[in-house]
């Protein structure tokens, strides 16, 4: 966890953790710790000059016949003993000082990725979207993990298929799937990580391919699984890495996990304020909200903008003689047959009631016409489906074949409507508002 600091009474920052100084304290112990090995080394050198200098002078001294040969033997024993002892023990130490230079620096890296995964938290809190959380992904897979590749597979909607989000720094030749099916994964059949080895004759996934080796990590939060993460290496030493990564790997799928299961609690609640229910169109805060701003922007583009109202034909008698479970299985069959119907671009809303509107930006009268049209057929074909007749009255207008400005546009959508409930139902009119 990264340092926190406050304000001190003089103004400058404090640390409220502790974290800066102990960081500190390691970095100081590593800089120690290296300045004894230099001393060590220095030390060693000094030791092996003396000890070439003494058996120099002992060979020296014992051309002379004043020192007796057993005296010189001896000398020479307990000389090369005593620096040898000391050698021993300065190499010792240099092996405790560099076993301790270890100890530190894993310390240190373990640090900085502790501060890593606390930053990847952190950002992930504020993603919005799933291409928010794995832009943030990559980036510090990148900084903890530069050596392996990941892959990041997201569920579908309809939650039968993974889908690919984005993938990084693949081995060369690795070209990861666009879609996995869900059986066909040990990781998500057994609800944990699971590692693809080829090289060493593992149970591998169905859609592993290739000699890459991977572990992969089911993503999973709150009961539900969201994806899969899979970290990728290559030969030998790819296996290694990925063995010593799982837990790193493990703490980054929890955060990325809880991080997508916020994602999508806020885009369902999200679709729950935007949509109807029961049909699943929109509803009508957001018709009003949206066409305010379509028709501001056709009038400044000068484009057409065309808006179609809908009225099911005596759907009270309907809910009367049939009951309001026939009538909710009718309105909801013919949003289906509507939304069908419609282009990317044009939104379909539940007015109230069995009121339905078309909003169809870009789209002339004519082509309204068509397409209202065509919508009129496919509600009249539901009266087969369902063994009731079911029909609907339209009303067509547009800017700026039927209104000089778009304010109008739903009143004179409204009157075409009842136009047509006037003569006789089942049809599309269009009339123009007041200029």
């Amino acid at each position: 966890m990264t340092a926190y600091f406050d304000q001190c009474p003089d103004g400058e920052p404090r640390d409220v953790t502790g974290v800066s100084a102990w960081l500190d304290r390691l970095r100081g112990g590593i800089g120690a710790g290296r300045k004894d090995m230099t001393l060590c080394d220095t030390l060693l050198g000094l030791l092996l000059l003396s000890l070439m200098t003494v058996l120099y002078e002992l060979d020296r001294h014992g051309m002379s016949p004043i020192i007796a040969p057993a005296d010189l033997l001896i000398s020479r024993l307990v000389t090369i003993a005593a620096i040898a002892l000391l050698l021993g023990l300065i190499v010792f130490s240099r092996r405790r000082i560099m076993a301790s230079l270890d100890t530190l620096e894993q310390a240190q890296e373990a640090r900085h990725q502790a501060d890593e995964l606390f930053n990847l938290t952190d950002m992930l809190q504020s993603a919005d979207s799933y291409e928010d959380a794995t832009a943030v992904l990559q980036v510090t897979t990148q900084q903890i993990l530069p050596s392996l590749g990941t892959a990041l597979y997201i569920f579908n909607q309809a939650g039968d298929q993974l889908e690919l989000s984005g993938a990084w720094n693949l081995p060369q030749g690795c070209e990861p799937s666009p879609t996995l099916a869900p059986n066909n994964c040990w990781a998500l059949k057994r609800g944990r990580s699971h590692l693809n080895d080829p090289l060493h004759g593992s149970v591998c996934c169905s859609h592993h391919t290739g000699s890459t080796v991977t572990l992969e990590f089911p993503m999973q939060a709150r009961g539900s699984v969201f994806g899969l993460i899979k970290f990728i290496g290559e030969g030998q030493e790819g296996c290694v890495k990925l063995r010593h990564a799982e837990r790193i790997g493990r703490a980054i799928a929890e955060s990325i996990s809880l991080a997508l299961s916020n994602i999508q609690l806020r885009e369902t609640l999200r679709h729950q304020s935007l949509r109807d229910p029961l049909t699943g169109l929109y509803n009508r805060g957001y018709l009003d909200e949206t066409l305010d701003r379509l028709q501001r922007l056709a009038e400044r583009n000068q484009s057409h903008l065309s808006l179609v109202m809908i009225d099911l034909d005596n759907f009270k008698a309907l809910n009367d003689t049939y009951g309001h479970a026939k009538g909710d299985a009718v309105l909801s069959d013919v949003a289906h047959v509507i939304q069908g119907n419609l282009r990317s671009s044009d939104l379909a809303c539940r007015y109230g009631g069995e009121e339905l509107v078309l909003i169809l930006p870009d789209c002339s009268l004519d082509q309204a016409l068509t397409k209202a049209e065509q919508c009129r057929g496919r509600i009249e074909a539901l009266s087969s489906l369902h063994h009731v007749p079911i029909t609907a009255s339209f009303g067509v207008a547009t800017y700026p074949e039927t209104s000089k400005s778009c304010e109008g546009l739903m009143g004179s959508a409204d009157a075409a409507m009842y136009q047509a409930k006037a003569l006789g139902r089942n049809r599309v009119e269009w009339t123009a508002c007041p200029a």
